[in-house]
């Protein structure tokens, strides 16, 4: 399959347990990537009537097939959800180096579900993969907690992170990336 790198990235922050699973060529061809990958991901999983902020619901992290190359426009990522502010599917993207990135690592999507015990990021080096202990971050809003992981991981990662708005589950907060990329 041409511009897929051929893999999700399943993360259950209940159990603990992540996973790669192989990207199905129907799931490809039918729903290209991106928010097609999203939407159908987040259709047939999550259970109707699920409280948008519980457990039962998931948050799926997906690039397109035009990630990684050198086209302007390209470089998009796409977060979706259950959304906690009309009960409905929601979706937002943003720019920046994270789908080339997600790619580079060899996933297409990752798939987040269930609900962590403690402040928690998901650390990804290529195959290496770990939920990791984000209390340090816990308040210091977006762009500190970004500017923090790097300084303890390296320049050559990139960086996700919420801020009080999410930490606090306010019904709109963001996503942050790059020092001021947004989704949400």
């Amino acid at each position: 399959m041409y511009g897929y790198a051929g893999k999700i990235l399943r993360v259950n922050l209940t159990t603990g347990n992540i996973a790669a699973e192989p990207l199905a060529e129907e799931m490809a061809r039918d729903y290209i990537g991106g928010r097609g990958f999203a939407a159908n991901i987040l259709y047939r999983e999550i259970p109707p009537g699920a409280d948008p902020l519980s457990p039962e619901n998931k948050v799926v992290v997906a690039a397109g097939p035009l990630s990684g190359l050198f086209l302007p426009g390209s470089g998009k990522i796409t977060f979706a959800s259950k959304s906690p502010a009309t009960g409905g599917y929601g979706d937002s993207n943003m720019g920046g180096h994270m789908a080339s990135e997600l790619k580079f690592a060899g996933y297409d999507a990752i798939i987040i579900e269930g609900a962590a015990q403690k402040p928690s990021y998901l650390y990804i080096d290529d195959d290496e993969v770990e939920i990791r202990d984000a209390s340090k971050y816990w308040g210091k809003g977006a762009m500190i907690s970004e500017r923090m992981i790097l300084d303890d991981l390296s320049e050559d990662f990139r960086v996700a992170t919420i801020g009080p708005a999410g930490e606090n589950l306010v019904k709109y907060a963001c996503v942050s990336h790059d020092f001021g990329r947004q989704s949400g």
